[in-house]
Order: structure tokens, then sequence, then C-alpha cells
């Protein structure tokens, strides 16, 4: 099985290398990611500058791996790695493992999860991974990796086939302490509140910093923010038709003016 693993932390975040070494269990692993941290860019693709290229060693001795790192986004990633830089189309794509959880609304602004949702459009099986980080477990990438790839074979056990795609996310755990299980869970819903500090520059223009911290906050029992949130290792299936279709049903036939 060839796989092509990408992310948006970067070529030299921990949650890509612990991936790697994880999935080569399950057959050959291309890395092809963003240089730079790409967080929080959606599905974003490049076109009014070229995509520049970097064959890359990754970490010291014999966890060392070779990849390419490329000036872009997540999304372009995989839309070059396809087109260009493979020697054959992948059979399976995971991006990750994220700092960070994708769960709720962030999976829209998620470049983790965009670079799986490019995979789809493009008719490859995909699978997005993300460790909730909370500030008093230290992330321990080498275990959710090992967590990751298990759930990833239940995934393909399951029957991903070409064109679909999954979000798993995984609970901060302590050493001595297990995952509550693995739950299929839709997304939620519910709005995120963006808080703002202002602050002025040294020409005394105001400007602005997001400073909102994503919590897992209060939501209905079968979504992906409670599951997680009761430490159990989330699956969402996704898609990326945005149809209304209630609404497409309740207006089509209404009659419209030019």
């Amino acid at each position: 099985m060839l796989i092509l693993l990408t992310n948006d932390d970067g070529i030299y975040a921990p949650g890509i290398a612990a991936a790697y070494h994880e999935l080569t269990k399950l057959g050959e692993v291309h890395v092809i990611a963003p240089e730079t941290v790409q967080s929080a860019t959606g599905h974003g693709i490049t076109i009014s500058t070229p995509l520049l290229t970097q064959r890359v060693v990754v970490g010291e001795g014999e966890t060392a791996f070779e990849g390419i790192a490329v000036e872009g986004r997540p999304a372009d990633c995989v839309k070059l790695a396809s087109a260009k830089l493979l020697p054959r189309q992948p059979d399976l794509v995971v991006s990750g493992i994220n700092s960070g959880a994708n769960v709720g609304i962030n999976v829209l602004y998620s470049g983790t999860v965009a670079a799986a949702i490019e995979a789809a459009f493009l008719g490859l099986p995909a699978v997005a991974l993300s460790l909730y980080l909370r500030n008093h477990i230290p992330a321990d990438y080498a275990r959710t990796a090992q967590l990751s790839r298990r759930v990833i074979e239940q995934v393909l056990e399951a029957g991903l086939k070409g064109g679909q795609v999954v979000s798993v996310n995984l609970p901060p755990l302590l050493p001595d302490q297990q995952p509550t299980g693995v739950r299929v869970v839709r997304q939620c819903a519910r709005p995120w509140a963006d808080t703002y500090e202002q602050r002025n520059d040294p020409r005394g223009r105001p400007y602005f910093w997001n400073t909102s911290v994503f919590t897992l906050g209060d939501t209905e029992d079968d979504t992906d923010v409670a599951a997680l949130r009761d430490n159990y290792i989330t699956v969402t299936p996704l898609h990326f038709d945005l149809t209304h279709y209630p609404m497409l049903k309740e207006w089509r036939d209404r009659p419209w003016r030019a």
C-alpha cells in the first residue's frame, strides 16, 4: 500500500514524524508536507506564485526519514503530490497528526482536514488525524500515532472508499490512562465565540489579536466535541457537498422571477 502523508503543522512537526514511523507498518509512506506551519489556513491553494519544493531529511539518526517540503498550503501538497511527485496514485492519504483538536467548526478552518478533503476531491480515500492538547497533559505523539494506526486499520476494514474522508480526533492521555473507547460521531455545528484584544501600534493605529482559546464546550451527546471531551477517540465521516437539501427542496418549485 502506498500512503501519502501530509499535514498543516509543517514537515518538521513532531506529529508527522510519529505518524510516519507507525504508518510504515502499513505500507510505503511518502511524506509531502508544507515547509512551514499552515494551521487554520483552511482549503486555500496557491495560484499566483510558484510552488517551490525541496527534498529534506527530517530527524536524526535511525529515526530520520526523507520527505518533500512544499512552500504552499496543505491542499497544494496533496494536489502536487497526486499530479507530479508520487510514483503513482496513493492507496491512502493521511493528514496529521495535527497539534490540536479538529472538531466542531474547527473542521472548516483546519488545514489538516482540508488536505484530507482535497484527497477525497481527487477520488482518494483519506484520513485526518488530530490530537487534542491540554496544558496539564504532555503531548505523547508516539502513543497517539500507535492509536491512530489502529483506528486507520479499522477504518480500512470498514470499507473506506476512494472519494471518502474521515476525521479522527484523539484525546490527551496520561501515561497510565487509556482512551474510553472509539465512537463514530457527527460533527458539532455549534458556533464558537471568538474574542479579540484591541491594542495600538506605535503610530496609534488600532489593531486586534484573536485571543480565543478552543475549549470543548457543552454540546449534544452524539457529537465529536462531546465524545472527545469524554476521552473517546472520535471518528467522523465528512463530505464536501455543501448543498442544503431541505432548503433546495422547499425553494425549487417557487415561482422565481428573472
